[in-house]
């Protein structure tokens, strides 16, 4: 997968290092995920508030730490949690306590709410403000209209750091679809930067429509089924 990533960066001339690559482990068990940071990957994306907290525990158990902070396991540092579902304005405080990053920021409600429940003693929490480019019912998302104004709330807040933008845009099968939907969220990305907002993160791209992200600028991409293969059943709770 680093490969691939690699080749569509470089075939855009872009630098391999440009693009993060964001493991979706969502359904998979920590056995996965202990697997994949055995061979050096950190960053894990989750969709499941409960499933979420539940393997972070259990990764955290079997996979001690020493006190120079690399993992005995690995011999790498520590694992970085990336909330990347739809957020329930209840649900905010365990994700502004377990989360390094949240990619899916798409009203100032919820923003306020992390921003006030984020712990004293952890860095400011990482996010992303998630667009709807697609104008899906389904999806979550703010209108690209909106993005500014959403943006400019979450720069106030104290316990929050604005990165950037996520999208996840209507699946589709043809390469210049995939971009051009891909050129809207960087079409928004750009205006945040021509408005003085120091945004360096596109969260854009999946398994099937990544080499048209990272064409289109995409820092992280967010790659399950072609890591992990095939999602098991999810078991229900969140």
């Amino acid at each position: 997968m680093l490969e691939r990533i690699a080749n569509a960066a470089r075939a855009c001339g872009r630098a391999p290092d440009d693009v993060a690559l964001l493991a979706v482990s969502k359904t998979f068990d920590a056995d996965a995920v202990l697997e994949l940071a055995g061979s050096g990957q950190r960053d894990f994306g989750e969709n499941y508030l409960q499933e979420a907290l539940a393997k972070r525990t259990e990764v955290g158990d079997r996979r001690p730490l020493q006190s120079s902070g690399r993992s005995q396991a690995d011999g790498g540092g520590p694992l970085v949690w990336h909330f990347i579902g739809p957020i329930q304005s209840n649900k905010t405080r365990p994700i502004a306590e377990s989360f390094d990053w949240v990619h899916c920021i798409d009203r100032d409600k919820v923003a306020r709410r992390l921003s006030e429940q984020r712990p004293d003693a952890l860095a400011p929490l990482q996010v992303c403000i998630q667009v709807d480019v697609s104008g899906e019912a389904t999806k979550s998302g703010c209108d690209p209209e909106e993005a500014l104004a959403l943006a400019r709330v979450i720069v106030g807040l104290p316990r929050l750091r604005l990165r950037g933008l996520m999208a996840i845009p209507a699946p589709t099968d043809d390469p210049v679809a995939q971009r051009a939907q891909f050129a809207r969220v960087r079409t928004v990305f750009e205006r945040l930067q021509a408005e003085g907002l120091a945004v360096d993160t596109l969260s854009m791209g999946m398994s099937a429509d990544l080499e048209a992200a990272i064409a289109e600028g995409a820092t992280i991409v967010r790659v399950g089924t072609a890591l992990f293969g095939a999602r098991p059943p999810r078991v229900p709770g969140d």
